[in-house]
């Protein structure tokens, strides 16, 4: 199994204090959860009406301070509440997510499995810079 693309010192790359994150596929709110303990602003969305419950309620029982949202259908991301430092996928598009780079900020990044690679996309200029850090991830299809 892999992880998300984090090497020592350089937890930087997904997330650090002050970025405002939106973790896409949120689930069960783990990975919402240690995003925030990295001192990230973060906001999770959840297509899944069970999981943003139960995401919900183990960010509170640990005392973490992040919100999940209700995705609505059709809506990739959070647009409402864009722009957003980083954007983090927990679940295999298939293709690029052009909607959720849109929802970048300037020097903004997006990790986001597409297709079996991990794909990062950074917003340098107004412009997006992708690169695959690797193959064979396997994830559940994100459902938009």
């Amino acid at each position: 199994m892999h992880e998300l693309p984090v090497e020592p010192g350089g937890v930087d790359r997904v997330a650090r204090a002050g970025h405002r994150v939106l973790d896409v596929g949120s689930g069960s709110g783990w990975t919402t959860a240690i995003l925030a303990t990295l001192g990230a602003e973060v906001t999770g969305v959840e297509l899944v009406p069970h999981l943003v419950a139960m995401g919900r309620a183990h960010l509170r029982e640990a005392g973490v301070d992040a919100t999940i949202e209700q995705a609505a259908p059709g809506v990739l991301g959070l647009p409402a509440l864009a722009p957003f430092d980083r954007v983090l996928v927990s679940a295999d598009l298939g293709r690029m997510p052009d909607a959720l780079v849109d929802q970048l900020a300037a020097g903004g990044r997006l990790v986001a499995p597409v297709a079996g690679s991990m794909v990062v996309v950074d917003l340098v200029v107004g412009s997006p810079e992708v690169r695959v850090d690797g193959t064979g991830y396997a994830f559940v299809p994100l459902r938009d």
